[in-house]
Order: C-alpha cells, then sequence, then structure tokens
C-alpha cells in the first residue's frame, strides 16, 4: 500500500505523544446509523482517508449495535496501513442495550470491541456519554478499570465523553493529574456554539487532549438542515436555516465554513466528522486543506455570526439532570 500523504495537518494530543490528524474519521455511519453503506464504500472511504492523510478513526460499541466497530476492522484490516501509521478510539460504558459503567463490564467490553476490531490494543478508550452514568461511579470505579486495562497494554490511553462541559471538570477535578489523557466535546465548537472555548485553557493545564466531533452541529449547520430528531429549540433551528440560506446566496456552503470554524483551533487536536464515503473525505480534507493555504472566509464567517448571535452557545439537556 502506498504510504499516506502527509499534507493534513498533524495535531500533538495533550501529553499522549500521540500526533492526529486535524480531520478525524468518524466511523458511526459505517454502523449504518445515517443509512445502508456497502462494505464497498466503506473499504473505498477508509482508503481515500489513509491516501489523504487522515490517521484517527474513532467508532464505539453504541455504534449501529456494535456494527460500526466490526466494518471498521474490516476496514482496516482490508487497506492493510502498518499498525503504527492509525490511530483508533473506541468507546464503552454505552451499549445499544443501555449504559454499563461497571468495572466487570467496561473490562469485559474492551475485549470484545478489540476482537470486532481486529486488534491486539486501542490507542484510546473513552467512557461514552458519562452524563448518563454517575459520575462518582466513573471516577472511582470505571477509571480504575481503565487504568489497570491500561497497564495491560489493550489500551494506551483513557478518555471520557459527553455533551455538558460540567462533567469534564468535575471528573478531571477528582482523579489524579494524568489518570485522564483525552476529553470529547460534541457540539461545543462550531459557529453556533463556541462554549468549549472557555474549557480550554483548563483541559490544557490538565495536560489533557481535546477532540471536537460534531462541527456541523449534528446537521444544523448544513444545506439540508437537521434530521427531526434534532434536540434543538425551534429558535436554533431557524436561526441555522437563516445562515444556511444566507450562505446559499452568497454561493457559499455553510457546511464548508463551519468544518473551516472548528479547524482553526489549533488547541483542538482533531475535529471529528462522521464519513462513509469517497466524496465526504475528499471535501472535508479538502476544507482544511484550504484553509491551511487560505485561511477563514472571515467576511462570510461574520456574516453568519451576526445571524446565529440571538442564539449563541445555547444548547439542550443531556443525561441525568444534576442540581
Amino acid at each position: 500500500m502506498a504510504a499516506p500523504c502527509t499534507g493534513i495537518e498533524l495535531r500533538e494530543l495533550g501529553n499522549t505523544g500521540l500526533k492526529l490528524s486535524c480531520v478525524g474519521f468518524g466511523a458511526s455511519p459505517l454502523g449504518n446509523v445515517f443509512g445502508h453503506v456497502s462494505e464497498d464504500d466503506a473499504i473505498a472511504s477508509v482508503r481515500e482517508a489513509f491516501r489523504l492523510g487522515i490517521n484517527f478513526f474513532d467508532t464505539s460499541p453504541y455504534y449501529g449495535g456494535t456494527l460500526s466497530e466490526k466494518v471498521l476492522g474490516m476496514t482496516l484490516q482490508a487497506v492493510g496501513a502498518p499498525r503504527n501509521e492509525y490511530i483508533v478510539s473506541t468507546k464503552c460504558g454505552r451499549y445499544a442495550e443501555g449504559f454499563d459503567f461497571s468495572a466487570e463490564r467496561v473490562t469485559k467490553s474492551i475485549d470484545e470491541s478489540l476482537a470486532r476490531l481486529k486488534l491486539d490494543y486501542v490507542d484510546i478508550l473513552q467512557c461514552h456519554d458519562i452524563e448518563f452514568g454517575s459520575l462518582d461511579q466513573i471516577v472511582n470505579e470505571t477509571i480504575p478499570a481503565l487504568q489497570k486495562l491500561k497497564a495491560s497494554g489493550k489500551i494506551r490511553f483513557i478518555g471520557i465523553t459527553g455533551l455538558p462541559l460540567g462533567i469534564f471538570t468535575y471528573v478531571l477535578d477528582r482523579v489524579p493529574p494524568g489518570t485522564v489523557d483525552v476529553i470529547l466535546s460534541y457540539c461545543h465548537y462550531s459557529i453556533n456554539d463556541s462554549a468549549l472555548n472557555d474549557l480550554l485553557p483548563y483541559l490544557k493545564s490538565k495536560g489533557v487532549g481535546v477532540i471536537s466531533a460534531s462541527p456541523l452541529a449534528m446537521g444544523l449547520l448544513t444545506e439540508s438542515g437537521p434530521p427531526e430528531w434534532h434536540p434543538a429549540s425551534p429558535e436554533l433551528k431557524s436561526a441555522c436555516q437563516a445562515a444556511a440560506a444566507h450562505c446559499r446566496e452568497k454561493g457559499k456552503n455553510i457546511s464548508k465554513l463551519a468544518m473551516q470554524y472548528s479547524l482553526a483551533n489549533k488547541d483542538i487536536s482533531s475535529v471529528l466528522v462522521g464519513m462513509n464515503s469517497i466524496r465526504q473525505v475528499k471535501e472535508n480534507v479538502a476544507a482544511a486543506t484550504e484553509l491551511a493555504m487560505l485561511g477563514q472566509d472571515e467576511e462570510t464567517l461574520s456574516e453568519v455570526e451576526a445571524i446565529l448571535k440571538p442564539v449563541k452557545n445555547d444548547t439542550w439537556p443531556s443525561g441525568i439532570q444534576r442540581s
């Protein structure tokens, strides 16, 4: 197999020593969560990602009820890249049948994931959407179990994921420094919601790497708009629709603008976006390459920010509601 091109920027992930491609390959679509993806399309999209310099692949046993992990494992094997040339992140604690952050379940979970992924180890294992569990259990039981897995060589680094930003400070303030290596935040670093920015100095002080997912705010910042089930308020949906229409009138694409907005912050190691076709891979890499060469479209960005100002940082509840 040809060596990957190095046109796409690599960024250091906290104190891990890992260098992630600034565009990360979100593998949830490989689990057919947004419609059927053929085996050929899955392999072709992963192969194209490698060719264009993407080295970071993220999945979870929850995506497609384990299908995403199985398909990613199959595609990585088909592509045949040396194991040290790519970084794989999967998750534990959230499954099709529900949440279980117990030490016993997450310890069993990694063996199941490794079998599906056809790997001896994963680079990052993340506790998935911890706001749906007991944060004290995460601190006192789940993370210590992951530390044992790290010592065993089955995982290299430990992460936590979720929507409410307060969950990250809660856990990081209660575990020994260096215990949690990375956080994955979603829908908090996009044009309509950049609340993650306020947390970045704190995360840096803790030596924690940052991955940001959903630069398109789960479909809000797209031409076609969000899926029906999207939890955003009518006001937020309407403002994003107006922003997309404004871009369209100017001959611009709101998705590219949003992707470049997220990529422009170098304190975020990788912007994770779901992909399931060669076209999507090419578009996302092209957005990153263009940003590196030309910078952001400041004029259109400021116009879109003005449209979204009334709903800036509006979010929605997720998980167990804590006082």
